[in-house]
């Protein structure tokens, strides 16, 4: 057990601008911290102090803040982060309640809704002094931890259907939000676009090692499922302090949340994680490949006789 607290500095930088956000080349204005979407995630123990400089940038047209969802007081911190453009500020907040949290900008009225389906969200871990623990109190251990943050986009069609693209987001602003209105995503992503954790960005894992993955969503529910394996214990509400569940096949990650699901591998192979709502996974994007190497165990699957025709 750690007997002192520390103080974990971070420094955020809201960047504005413009990417691409799926294969096909859609150019979206986005906003994000430190140009990642999501942004950083921040670990901690329970006790510790986030010490966080926001600086946002004189060319930037936007106010920019944080609420961090696992702080207490002043909405958040977000009461008393706000930065103009060419200003910046530091806050100090103490990590009090383990678990996993989201941390999103709100700079008040319809620009949080806007800052946060831009990219401006991401998610602080909060770890229990005396380590994660099953229901039983036993330790649980992980060998590599991955971060999903799931982003939902609302790019505006022309009458053809075909995606637009807009020089600023001055001008894009009226047409993204009467998407935005439809409550309807043109795109549902994991890490900032569609395959960004797929091919040479894959997660990656050993038969026998134990993976923690952190999947955030700031604005909608999502249903995270690991086709051909399984959450052996899950803190789908993002608390550490209650036990997690076991053996789930799917977990639920309400809007404006974090959870953290453990597997061990036990199979090599490429397992695909992924939203199980299978319209936005395939269609929207929401999905990420995990390969994992090392060799087959036949006991758990065997191929009885192959593919053959029919007699």
């Amino acid at each position: 057990m750690r007997p002192d607290f520390a103080i974990i500095e971070v420094e955020l930088t809201p960047v504005e601008d413009k990417r691409a956000i799926d294969g096909d080349g859609t150019m979206y204005n986005t906003l994000s911290f430190n140009g990642s979407i999501p942004g950083p995630l921040m670990i901690c123990h329970e006790g510790d102090y986030i010490e966080l400089t926001l600086k946002n940038p004189a060319e930037n047209i936007f106010e920019h803040n944080i609420d961090f969802h696992a702080s207490t007081g002043a909405l958040g911190g977000g009461g008393l982060t706000h930065v103009q453009p060419g200003e910046q500020v530091m806050l100090r907040w103490k990590a009090t309640k383990a678990g996993t949290y989201i941390y999103h900008c709100a700079p008040g009225g319809s620009m949080i809704p806007y800052h946060v389906v831009s990219g401006m969200n991401g998610a602080v871990m909060v770890l229990p002094r005396d380590g994660l623990k099953d229901r039983h109190g036993n330790p649980l251990r992980y060998d590599r931890a991955y971060y999903i943050g799931e982003q939902d986009f609302y790019v505006p069609r022309d009458a053809e259907g075909n995606f637009l693209e807009y020089e600023e987001h001055a001008d894009a602003l009226a047409d993204v939000f009467d998407v935005m209105h439809t409550l309807t995503p043109s795109h549902v992503v994991f890490n900032g676009a569609a395959g960004a954790l797929t091919g040479d960005n894959a997660m990656t894992a050993n038969v026998g090692e134990s993976v923690l993955f952190i999947h955030s969503q700031a604005n909608r529910d999502s249903r995270p499922h690991l086709i051909g394996g399984h959450g052996d214990y899950v803190w789908e509400e993002g608390s550490f302090v209650d036990p997690p569940v076991e053996g789930l096949e799917t977990w639920f990650i309400r809007g404006g949340s974090a959870g953290a699901a453990l597997y061990t591998f036990r199979q090599p192979g490429a397992y695909v994680y992924l939203s199980h709502n299978l319209i936005e996974a395939v269609e929207l994007g929401a999905l990420g490949i995990v390969v994992v190497e090392g060799e087959w165990d036949h006991d758990l699957m065997t191929q009885v006789q192959p593919p053959t025709i029919m007699t």
